[in-house]
């Protein structure tokens, strides 16, 4: 979460006003994140997230996002539903983009995961891929594997290897190798695709809910999974790697949903897949986010750091 478009009180309480919640009390913006432009009201009746869709969504995509919201909280996921006007509209316009109010929901996003909460994710995750298991929608990963050389090129050579000098070339060994070997014929379905632990809102070890589904899309099932586990299993700066929050994770998704063996043996290779996705998506947001937004900057060099791990550990997803 973010905030690039600056919306005032006036403006927020005449938004307000299309729908039946009440009136503002307050609106305060929230800077984590990169994405979209949130705000956390305060109404006479309740607690909301007003969003502004910015650069990476497209307004085409929303309904994909609310239909996979609808249906998780159809089958009692603990997730947040868009809410609709007195018209039925749940799309609004709002300061020249597409705007959304959201349900709030209880809980607080951690710093420092224990094993129990690692626990508690992977059995949310798996939960999830369980209910979406009928789910028929599709929306393509733009983000996928196809699309992370060409997000190398608008990083381009230079600027990567003022981040970390030789970036440029480690990215391209990387994806050369993962081009010949992506397990392609995987399992597919709709996943989250960015489930970090500012994702998921917990009351102690229990997740009160998975939040933020605007990379969600239609991919691997298990590089879910391996996104997961690159953003819940190392230290901040990813240079310590928690074995015991990794094994946690795995136990508690297998819990819920079961890993074939050809989704466990792949999982090395998704995990390298999902350090490079972030790793290049942090990459380009450092070198083009601009001087005045509220947003904190996410270092890449955090997953450049993961990726190495994983390049060397193959190992650590074993029973």
């Amino acid at each position: 979460m973010a905030v690039y478009t600056k919306v005032s009180a006036e403006e927020i309480g005449r938004f307000l006003t299309r729908f039946d919640v009440g009136t503002l009390v307050s609106a305060k913006g929230i800077a984590e994140g990169v994405e979209n432009s949130n705000y956390l009201l305060e109404t006479t009746q309740d607690r909301f997230i007003l969003t502004l869709y910015e650069k990476r969504v497209d307004p085409v995509d929303l309904p994909f996002f609310i239909a996979m919201l609808d249906h998780l909280a159809a089958q009692g996921c603990l997730v947040p539903p868009m809410i609709a006007d007195r018209d039925g509209e749940k799309v609004q316009k709002l300061c020249g983009r597409s705007a959304c109010l959201i349900k709030f929901l209880p809980g607080v996003s951690v710093s420092h995961p224990t094993t129990a909460q690692a626990r508690a994710t992977g059995h949310a995750l798996g939960d999830m891929h369980k209910a979406l298991a009928d789910f028929r929608p599709e929306r393509r990963n733009i983000l996928d594997h196809d699309g992370w050389r060409s997000l190398a090129e608008q990083c381009g050579p230079a600027q990567l290897d003022q981040i970390a000098p030789g970036l440029a070339e480690a990215i391209v060994r990387e994806l050369d190798h993962l081009d010949q070997y992506w397990p392609n014929a995987l399992p597919r379905s709709a996943i989250h695709a960015d489930l970090f632990p500012d994702n998921v809102l917990m009351l102690g070890d229990r997740v009160t809910g998975l939040i933020d589904f605007y990379f969600s899309c239609t991919d691997i099932r298990a590089y879910d999974l391996a996104v997961t586990h690159a953003a819940w299993c190392f230290s901040d700066d990813g240079t310590d790697f928690h074995d015991a929050v990794s094994r946690a994770l795995i136990a508690g998704y297998v819990s819920a949903f079961a890993l074939s063996d050809a989704e466990r043996q792949a999982l090395p290779l998704l995990a390298r897949g999902a350090a490079l996705r972030f790793l290049l998506t942090r990459a380009y947001d450092w070198i083009n986010t601009p001087a005045d937004a509220l947003v904190t900057r996410k270092d890449p060099q955090a997953f450049l750091e993961r990726l190495q791990y994983y390049q060397t550990h193959p190992d650590i997803f074993k029973p």
